[in-house]
């Protein structure tokens, strides 16, 4: 909205600096911020009260997790409201990439939301059928995917771009659709798998949110893309503004998701900011990088994917748990050690990831 004060620079030089992406990007961080931490205890408070037992702890999980009985899940209505807030108020409102990557992260929310709503009202882990839950996600990503490449240029819109490399392509054609909704979905899961612990799923997001905020504004910049000989994509530099409002609400969220928690970030917030995050590496051909540096989300899946595979096959479990993180703490290692390194792991990867800008 505010964006649109640029318009005016000439008139008045002041408002020159709302023609910036940096400048809009700052700011849009710090006003989530402010919003997730001034709203934060009200709408705790309110989840408090109306949830009762707050969100069910497993029963064959660590022994040390049945201690946060009754903490409040659905935390991310606050992260959603950060960046919902933020965004509009900072992001150029007539980009169609930014309407797309907000259509699949309000509608996998959605879809979260229930799920949460679900489990928190029957007091059990079954929450919104696997099979449903899917096909609505699959329903949206197409939708968004399909956005993104009618916002795109000729058969680079349905194209596959791959790191390292400048001029290998693959057309695609409309598969590419299938493709990019397979990418949103995936990651959203990826990251639903991962918040298991205090704090543990949100740090990454916000690395894997800073890297793709940067990769945004590059791609989207015809001079700094031509010099790191990476595909320029007209118009996703203006993502780079939503990041940092992912990455606002992310601390303001962790402000009261650090152990012990006071509020569980839930199906609700990890879906939105998975498929947000996945949408955006669609909308920047950089879908394969989001393997590399989403990796601890890869991690995390493959980790659920192999446990379920190999007891179906053999009867037996590869980890002491699944996913990853609950096998460490069955093996011993606190709650805090797992989240932070788990973390470390995160930034190593995001490094590796944005590294692949300038190996050509």
């Amino acid at each position: 909205m505010l964006a649109y004060l640029g318009q005016f620079s000439a008139d008045f030089p002041g408002f020159n600096v709302f023609r910036y992406i940096t400048f809009r990007t700052g700011s849009a961080m710090i006003t989530s911020f402010i919003v997730v931490f001034l709203f934060g205890p009200a709408i705790i408070s309110n989840l408090r009260l109306r949830q009762g037992k707050g969100q069910p702890i497993r029963a064959d999980g660590p022994q040390t997790h049945f201690k946060k009985a009754g903490t409040p899940t659905m935390g991310g209505l606050m992260i959603l409201t950060g960046i919902l807030s933020s965004t509009l108020l900072w992001a150029e409102l007539s980009n169609l990439y930014v309407w797309t990557v907000l259509l699949v992260t309000i509608g996998f929310g959605a879809i979260g939301f229930y799920d949460d709503y679900l489990k928190v009202t029957k007091q059990s882990h079954k929450g919104f059928s696997g099979k449903a839950r899917l096909t609505i996600e699959f329903a949206i990503a197409a939708v968004a995917c399909t956005l993104t490449v009618y916002a795109g240029t000729g058969t680079f819109a349905t194209s596959l771009a791959f790191p390292f490399v400048k001029s290998f392509l693959i057309d695609l054609g409309w598969f590419y659709v299938a493709l990019g909704a397979f990418v949103m979905v995936g990651a959203g899961n990826a990251v639903n798998l991962t918040d298991g612990l205090d704090g543990l799923a949100i740090v990454p997001i916000m690395i894997a949110c800073a890297a793709f905020g940067l990769i945004a504004y590059l791609a989207g910049n015809v001079n700094f893309a031509n010099y790191l000989q990476i595909h320029y994509v007209f118009g996703t530099g203006e993502l780079a503004v939503v990041c940092g409002a992912v990455i606002g609400a992310g601390l303001g969220f962790l402000w009261f998701n650090a152990p012990p928690a006071a509020i569980f970030m839930g199906d609700t917030g990890s879906l939105a900011l998975g498929g947000m995050v996945g949408a955006i590496a669609v909308a920047t051909k950089h879908e394969l990088v989001l393997a590399i540096i989403g990796g601890l989300f890869v991690i995390e899946a493959m980790s659920v994917i192999i446990q379920v595979a190999s007891f179906k096959l053999t009867g037996k479990r590869v980890f002491l748990m699944a996913p990853i993180h609950h096998h460490f703490e069955k093996l011993g290692w606190t709650e805090s050690q797992v989240v932070v390194r788990f973390w470390i792991i995160a930034f190593m990867l995001a490094f590796v990831g944005l590294s692949t800008l300038k190996l050509r």
